[in-house]
């Protein structure tokens, strides 16, 4: 189906995924423009300035797009309301550049499930230079973690011999008995997990500091002892196989209790990060034959899935939750009528 302008018309998927790239960039705009205003360090601020001008520019390029589709732009964040840019440090140099690396990894994983569904050259064009951006922030966070020495490397393999075949129905258990050792996957989806929580930890903590609203402040307390929880539960399994331990990054959160973000947009970066724990928790039960880690696993999903639909039940009560593009309600039609 053609538009009136000749323009092959916006397919569902590609709709959501701008729709969501909208959202995500605009509520990300907030928090670079503050950190960009504080951080006195030349080379995090130069990478917060690249992240600020990607975010600002995939605005640009998302609202064309919409204008030309007679499609209306989400409403989002701004940092007239959800912001206060020259508010007091709420959180340290180390903690910017561990999130400015998340979120080039975050843009990668999202970007690399839109760009195959995306049909219309502009929309795949756009999505397409969205990953390389990713990857080029991705690479910058990495160099300057380095060199400040604050880059924390997963585990090493001893070299194998040669190659070979499993053997043994152990491979499979972990319940009684024999435990196999981790397997590489294992090892990289435990650390990838533990260091993602740590920085949900720092973020919740901070986050129930500022909270204006006291359901929101409890929530993100919530928030915070479940991403605990879950890193002491891959802090368990790595130590079991004689691997070091990582660290939290909850002494990266300064004592500072005055208005950063809006409760709404804190409430809207929580139930992200809860989405994508979910994706993530998930992909790590599929790389895991050991059967008392895929078990750990779901039993984790389904903890986030009950915070998750509780967040989402308190965005709906504040009226915070703004609708993502959806179906026409065919019964709402005909009862107009």
């Amino acid at each position: 189906m053609e538009t009136s302008h000749g323009n092959i018309q916006l397919t569902a998927a590609e709709i959501s995924h701008l729709w969501t790239t909208y959202m995500n960039d605009s509520g990300a705009i907030c928090h670079l423009q503050y950190e960009f205003n504080i951080v006195e360090d030349p080379e995090i601020k130069q990478i917060i300035e690249y992240a600020l001008k990607l975010s600002q520019s995939h605005l640009e390029q998302i609202t064309q797009i919409f204008n030309k589709e007679n499609y209306p732009i989400p409403h989002g964040f701004n940092l007239e309301e959800d912001v206060d840019v020259t508010a007091p440090r709420l959180f340290s140099n180390t903690y910017f550049l561990n999130s400015l690396n998340q979120l080039g990894k975050i843009g990668l994983n999202q970007y690399s499930v839109a760009l195959p569904l995306a049909v219309r050259d502009d929309v795949y064009h756009f999505f397409s230079t969205c990953l390389g951006e990713s990857d080029k922030l991705i690479k910058m966070t990495n160099d300057v973690l380095k060199s400040k020495g604050l880059y924390v490397r997963s585990p090493y393999l001893p070299k194998a011999e040669m190659f070979d075949y499993v053997k043994k129905q152990s491979f499979l258990t972990g319940f009684f008995g024999e435990k196999r050792p981790l397997l590489g996957t294992e090892i990289t989806n435990l650390y990838a997990n533990f260091q993602r929580n740590a920085l949900g930890s720092a973020t919740m903590m901070g986050y129930s500091q500022i909270a204006q609203d006291n359901e929101v402040m409890q929530y993100f307390i919530r928030g915070k002892d479940l991403a605990q929880k879950h890193c002491e539960i891959f802090d368990t399994y790595l130590k079991d196989n004689d691997l070091s331990s990582l660290s939290m990054l909850d002494s990266e959160v300064t004592g500072s209790t005055d208005f950063v973000y809006s409760d709404k947009k804190m409430m809207f970066y929580c139930s992200s990060l809860n989405a994508l724990s979910i994706g993530y928790y998930g992909a790590s039960m599929s790389m895991s034959p050991r059967r008392d880690i895929g078990l750990m696993y779901s039993r984790l999903v389904a903890e986030i899935a009950k915070y998750a639909d509780d967040g989402a039940k308190l965005m709906i009560k504040k009226g915070w939750m703004e609708e993502p593009p959806r179906a026409i309600d065919r019964e709402e039609l005909a009862k107009k009528n």
